[in-house]
């Protein structure tokens, strides 16, 4: 039982010393858990485990999750970690408890789930509305997706721009054709950015 990350009670009875039984005990992995680490392997993102629960049942939960990890670990041991990983890496930190207020402050993003304590939400740049791990996926997918928007905006409205303004200067269009397309280009870009609206994450 304690190989499978379980702190195991024995019940006894006081009198006779007798062993009535054994009460075993485990934290358990929130739902989606497993998919959504799948899904962070497939967008690039490697996923570490840090917790401060012992180190049989963080490899326990690890394995099931074929992540890394680290065990046994207090709030400055994580700053220590994070400070170490930060060196050659980015890093999004995901935490719910008063214990992970320190290192979503020092994460270059820090995530807090939903139903965190308060300290943690307010310590975050994110706070999910659920406290479901796939969220995270769901939320980087569109932060991309966003990015990519802004980037195919950002191009398409220079790029219509320059072209307008040289052939102002010289004198194939007139200024008047410029300034409608400098409108239509406003309004591309906004029903281009409108399309994020479609976006839907799982609502399982």
């Amino acid at each position: 039982m304690q190989n499978e990350g379980k702190t195991v009670s024995v019940l006894i009875d006081e009198g006779s010393h007798e062993v009535l039984g054994l009460i075993a005990l485990r934290d358990e992995l929130r739902a989606n858990s497993k998919t959504a680490i799948a899904e962070l392997k497939t967008l690039g993102i490697r996923s570490v485990m840090l917790t401060g629960d012992n180190k049989l049942t963080a490899k326990a939960l690890a394995s099931y999750l074929q992540v890394d990890w680290e065990a046994e670990l207090l709030p400055e041991d994580n700053l220590d970690l994070l400070s170490h990983i930060r060196i050659s890496n980015k890093i999004a930190m995901v935490g719910d408890g008063i214990n992970d207020a320190p290192a979503l402050a020092t994460a270059d993003v820090g995530i807090a789930m939903g139903g965190a304590t308060d300290v943690a939400m307010e310590t975050a740049d994110i706070a999910l509305l659920k406290s479901r791990v796939i969220d995270v996926v769901h939320l980087i997918k569109l932060s991309r997706a966003t990015m990519r928007n802004i980037h195919q905006n950002v191009v398409f409205a220079l790029g219509l721009k320059g072209v307008f303004l040289i052939t102002t200067i010289l004198g194939i269009t007139g200024l008047w054709i410029a300034v409608l397309a400098d409108t239509v280009a406003t309004v591309l870009v906004t029903l281009n950015a409108l399309r994020l609206l479609r976006f839907k994450g799982s609502d399982e």
